[in-house]
């Protein structure tokens, strides 16, 4: 999965459950989206992931907590709309 997020993609937090290596609880929020700021390409110690993703919030987290969301389309081409025309009045 690494190779396919790279920062400043959006990603879904869906895994809150504590923090695997101390236990702790975790300060993401679950339903949230996070914006990657960088991918740390060293494996997670839980054996799961190959990178850990730095989301701004604490230092990094196994990606395995988020799920990377579509891409925006692009945006439509603008069309021209012309400005009403005045109408020419007579004398």
């Amino acid at each position: 999965m690494s190779d396919a997020i790279g920062p400043g993609d959006l990603v879904l937090c869906v895994n809150v459950a504590p923090n695997h290596g101390t236990g702790r609880p975790v300060p993401l929020q679950a339903g949230e989206t996070y914006r990657v700021v960088s991918v740390m390409e060293f494996g997670c110690p839980c054996g799961r992931s190959d990178a850990l993703l730095d989301v701004g919030v604490d230092f990094g987290w196994c990606q395995t907590r988020f799920r990377l969301l579509p891409k925006p389309k692009a945006e439509a081409k603008t069309r021209r709309v012309s400005a009403p025309r005045e109408k020419e009045t007579t004398r």
